[in-house]
This record gives structure tokens, C-alpha cells and sequence, in this order.
């Protein structure tokens, strides 16, 4: 029997009463930004460490010091800038929060990643930021931050014939030190490689991995990120999936708007409060995004 969901992102199918039940809820509880680490040792840096030259003495024979080896760091989420919404008008039905059925472990809460947003099924998807392509398909997963061997996992995906239960996922580097990642496309038209701007179409909103309906999952993580989420043990056992995945960050953080979104779950109301603020800000009208389409 084939699964309800087949790797995380597609696991808005895994609800809080049962591994396939439909996730629901609101939206009060969210959290911010500033997750609570999991005990566990810090991943390697997903880019080569840079190495400063050696101190050395003019006319000095002895051993040079060993080079000072730099690890880059995540930027403050609060550093982010040139975020828009992927879809300009719809809901949000599920933020990043805590919940019942959540898939991935902060510290020992079960946890909701991202956030869910939901239109219609064919609507325009938009990348968030500028940025590189690095994953358009449903092969993706070496691109969202996992910390171990993923090989198990994708011989079970081959022997069990499993690949079409995944979503269809874009994974997007924001040129920030961040990651962007959509899921559940109807279908794509970027490629890996490819160069996007804030606000150009990358898809359809669709409802791939056996969501429970037609949305886009939006999350966002740092490459460089020290904390970790720990992953739910029944996942874990029938998915042979690492333990750890790097942290994922309150997409809401830096969307325009985004606690308006929060309180209000509408992506329409909070374009127009973010072009409100910034209009009033600079002293005359001014756009932080698209506004919604009538």
C-alpha cells in the first residue's frame, strides 16, 4: 500500500490523529523565529570553510601557525530583506507552529515547518526572493538541510516504486546565506541552474505528495544553521530517513506583512498593511509586492 505521504514536505498529508489524518487548526500559537536548539552536535557547513593566511615573521625558518579556519554562520533572520509573497491572494491554513500531529521534533514539541498557504488548484506561484534554482522536481531532498546518509531512504523510494508519491518541490538558494523551499506544485517551469527574481512565476499551486488539498508549503532554512529538528520516530522507521534535519525559521519573519497574515490568516490584507506601513514610512506611496489581483 502506498503511503500518504513518502518524505517531510510532503507531510502536510500527516495529520494530528493519525499518520494520514488532515492537518487542520489555526493559526493562534505561532512562534517566532528564534527556535529552541536540539541537543545534538552542529552539521557540517554546507560550503568550504574559508582558511586566512598564516601569520609569518619576515625572515623567520620556523613552522608557519596553522591557518584560522572560518565557519560561516547564519545571518539574523531579522537581516533578511526582498522577501514577497509566493501567491498574492488566499489563506493561510497552517503557520509555523506546534502541533499535535507535527512531523519534525523542536526540542519535544512536534513541530509544523513551514507555512501552508492555499488559493486555488493552477494558481501562479512566485519565488519569494531572488535567487538560484536548486531543486525543481521531486527530487529534492539532498537540497533541504538533511544531516546523514539519505541513500536507505532512496533505495526504499526505488524498490517500493514510491518516487510519484513525493511532492513536486522547488528548492531555491536566496543568495542571503538562506534557503527557500515550495512544495506540492502542480508543475514547474524553472530548471536547475536557473537565475529568478523576486515575484517571477516558478509554477502552479497543486496538491502533489498526496496533500489534502491544493497549496503551497513554504518554508525557510539557513545552510549554516547550528540547530537542528529531530524527526518523528514512525516516520523515521518506515522511511529510513536520517534523524536530524537543520532548523527551519518563521517564514512569516520575513514575509511583507506576515503578522497580519497571522491574525488575520488573510495574504491580501497583509500586502496592503505592509504598502500602507512602507508608504507611510517613506512619506509616499510606495509597493513592498504585488497587489493582489481582483
Amino acid at each position: 500500500m502506498g503511503l500518504a505521504v513518502a518524505v517531510p514536505l510532503a507531510f502536510a498529508a500527516l495529520g494530528p490523529g493519525g499518520p494520514f489524518g488532515s492537518l487542520g487548526g489555526g493559526v493562534a500559537g505561532a512562534v517566532s523565529a528564534s527556535l529552541a536548539p536540539v541537543a545534538t552536535p552542529p552539521p557540517a557547513a554546507t560550503s568550504a570553510p574559508t582558511a586566512a593566511p598564516p601569520a609569518t615573521q619576515p625572515g623567520s625558518s620556523g613552522p608557519e601557525a596553522p591557518p584560522v579556519v572560518v565557519i560561516p554562520t547564519a545571518p539574523a533572520v531579522a537581516s533578511l530583506t526582498g522577501y514577497q509573497w509566493p501567491i498574492n491572494v488566499g489563506r493561510i491554513s497552517l503557520p509555523f507552529k506546534a502541533i499535535p500531529g507535527g512531523e519534525w521534533l523542536n526540542g519535544r514539541k512536534l513541530w509544523h515547518d513551514g507555512v501552508d498557504m492555499a488559493s486555488f488548484c493552477g494558481a501562479r506561484v512566485n519565488a519569494a526572493h531572488d535567487g538560484v534554482v536548486l531543486a525543481a522536481s521531486r527530487h529534492f531532498d539532498q537540497q533541504i538541510g538533511w544531516i546523514g546518509d539519505l541513500q536507505p531512504y532512496f533505495h526504499l523510494l526505488d524498490v517500493r516504486h514510491m518516487w510519484n508519491d513525493l511532492p513536486i518541490v522547488v528548492v531555491i538558494d536566496d543568495g542571503n546565506g538562506y534557503r527557500s523551499i515550495y512544495a506540492h506544485f502542480r508543475d514547474v517551469n524553472v530548471r536547475v541552474g536557473q537565475h529568478v527574481k523576486a515575484g517571477q512565476q516558478i509554477g502552479h499551486e497543486g496538491a502533489t505528495g498526496h496533500a489534502s488539498g491544493c497549496h503551497v508549503h513554504y518554508g525557510l532554512f539557513s545552510p549554516f544553521e547550528t540547530k537542528q529538528f529531530g524527526v518523528r520516530a514512525d516516520i523515521l522507521r518506515r522511511l529510513r530517513l536520517p534523524k536530524q534535519v537543520i532548523a527551519r525559521v518563521d517564514p512569516l519573519a520575513v514575509l511583507p506583512g506576515g503578522e497580519v497574515a497571522l491574525r488575520t490568516r488573510q495574504i491580501a490584507k497583509a500586502i496592503a498593511a505592509a504598502n500602507a506601513a512602507a508608504a507611510a514610512a517613506a512619506g509616499g506611496p510606495i509597493s513592498v509586492g504585488p497587489m493582489p489581483v481582483r
